[in-house]
């Protein structure tokens, strides 16, 4: 029994360390001038002469982090494409 208990123990932490590796992150980025986002966690090195100055995350989705780069001050804004128009009816 407590061989089991442990064998579920270690499956439920391998599994929480595996959905902390996955996400999202914004990123500001001095050499670009823009705000980025990256699939991994960023290394704020700008004191050090880095280019990232910033960054915030992890979000679950690129959506997520779509929506939090548009609500950060910092970040220029950034033009959606336009939604693709529907297909004109073939004539024959």
């Amino acid at each position: 029994m407590k061989s089991l208990l442990l064998a579920g123990a270690m499956i439920a932490a391998t599994a929480t360390c595996a959905a902390a590796q996955g996400g999202y992150w914004v990123v500001g980025n001095n050499a670009t001038g823009k705000c980025e986002i990256v699939t991994s966690n960023p290394v704020i090195n700008a004191q050090v002469g880095g280019d990232i100055w910033f960054g915030t995350g992890p979000y679950q989705s690129n959506e997520d982090a779509r929506l939090a780069r548009s609500t950060i001050a910092q970040c220029p804004p950034v033009p959606e494409p336009p939604a693709a128009a529907p297909d004109e009816q073939k004539r024959e």
